[in-house]
């Protein structure tokens, strides 16, 4: 993957509003089982100490997680945590509380368990053709410059307090951003922007398009940039963004649009700067992308600003 696409990703990386939740931090003995699952929310296990079992019912499927291994669930999967291997012996096991960290436990497992929220109304939209769940691996080559952050991870674990670290929370959040920067590099997105940003025939249409929102883009514009004939243009890229190119740029220029909103921008000046000429059509346009109206989203994002003040 070329230097302009690794730009392209580092800036959508840059516009996930991510907040990481730890909602559990501590470790197991015995027989136990653990999920965050039910809640309809993205969700992480780290594996600190020790060693469990990652079930999957539901895709008759099953990982061994050994300490320095993860897990990120991108949407709600029903999943179970457990020291057996059986899913049904993970099954009958007792939900118990976590009991404080301490290496000198035989047979135990520690974990770093939480969640996932996006902040911003388009995020699930860009997340939606992302695998189920990722699972790296501490022995794999997989993500193997994000190690430091496992041992980053520990360590503030194992500084222990009455309340868990709230640096942990944001080492998860840079792990995130690993994985989600190796599945787009890696082609593991089925479509959508993230599919896009991976296929280098269209780098620089989308750097264009990140440069000028506002600019006139007609779909014969944007074959123009990608050297290709209308027809080829709109055929190979619906296929690959899952979405047709006029779609795909409003999804683009709402995106930007939070992003100027939550730094301050005026509504009027956020929608000239996408390309709408008048507040009445930005705002029906960014209801229709994000679900929520502009005016909303910049209250939002002022609102912590004020509260600060």
């Amino acid at each position: 993957m070329s230097s302009r696409q690794d730009r392209l990703i580092h800036w959508l990386l840059g516009s996930l509003d991510l907040q990481t939740t730890l909602f559990h931090l501590g470790q197991y003995c015995g027989s136990w089982k653990a999920s965050t699952a039910g809640l309809a929310r993205a969700g992480f296990h780290v594996i600190l100490n020790g060693d469990c079992w990652l079930h999957l019912p539901e895709a008759g499927a099953q990982h061994a997680l050994q300490a320095g291994d993860a897990v990120f669930f991108l949407r709600d999967v029903p999943h179970i945590l457990s020291p057996h291997a059986e899913l049904a012996e993970a099954e009958q096991a007792p939900r118990c509380p976590m009991q404080d960290i301490d290496l000198q436990v035989p047979a135990s497992t520690a974990l770093a368990c939480g969640f996932f929220d996006f902040r911003t109304p388009l995020n699930p939209v860009f997340l939606g053709s992302f695998p189920d769940f990722v699972v790296i691996s501490r022995d794999g080559e997989t993500l193997r410059e994000a190690r430091p952050i496992f041992e980053l991870i520990l360590a503030e674990a194992h500084a222990g307090g009455a309340e868990p670290s709230p640096l942990i929370a944001r080492l998860v959040d840079l792990l995130f951003f690993y994985v989600i920067r190796h599945l787009c590099r890696q082609h593991a997105v089925s479509a959508g922007l993230w599919a896009v940003l991976a296929r280098p025939e269209f780098t620089p249409l989308l750097e264009a398009i990140v440069a000028q929102p506002g600019r006139d883009w007609s779909v014969e514009a944007m074959a123009d940039l990608s050297h290709m004939s209308r027809a080829t243009f709109f055929k190979r890229f619906t296929q690959i963004a899952g979405t047709s190119p006029s779609h795909f740029l409003a999804q683009v220029r709402m995106q930007l649009a939070t992003q100027l909103l939550a730094e301050g921008m005026s509504l009027t000046r956020a929608a000239e700067q996408v390309g709408y000429q008048s507040d009445a059509a930005f705002s029906r346009a960014f209801k229709k992308i994000t679900g929520t109206l502009p005016g909303a989203r910049r209250r939002a994002a002022n609102a912590p600003q004020a509260l600060a003040a």
